[in-house]
């Protein structure tokens, strides 16, 4: 199975007035795990881009099991679920500086044409390298 962590440590700027990490911002970590993601598969996001597609989220969810602090150094596991030619799913998981279990995620993301914005398939290199690792996994 694909998968990968990065940490992130929490500025200032990313907590409420309580100083927990504001909700909004577990989406941002997400993202920052996914493109961890993308180097281990040794893809560059701008170049799919340049190629003429984009992988929006369709769906998100998030489960807030404790706060996350200001300058606290989370672990962000993410892995990728399950993957078709169209889509990809992914699952994540927060970990706090003392390897609490905080926060659990997952996303649901379309392939989608740059020009026509309409879903398609992904580039074949982009599912080749996903499939060049998951059987150098087995």
């Amino acid at each position: 199975m694909l998968q990968t962590e990065t940490k992130i440590r929490v500025r200032y700027a990313e907590v409420d007035k309580m100083g927990y990490v504001y909700y909004g911002n577990y989406a941002a970590y997400y993202e920052v795990a996914r493109r961890a993601l993308m180097d281990k598969l040794g893809l560059s996001y701008v170049e799919f881009e340049d190629d003429g597609f984009f992988l929006p989220i369709v769906k998100l969810e998030i489960q807030y099991i404790k706060p996350a602090h200001y300058d606290e150094l989370l672990t962000v596991k993410i892995k990728l679920v399950k993957h078709s030619r169209v889509r990809l799913e992914f699952e994540y998981e927060v970990y706090s500086e003392d390897g609490e279990l905080i926060n659990k995620g997952y996303t649901l993301q379309v392939f989608v044409d740059g020009k026509t914005r309409k879903p398609t398939f992904g580039p074949k290199y982009f599912l080749d390298a996903i499939e060049k690792h998951e059987k150098t996994e087995a």
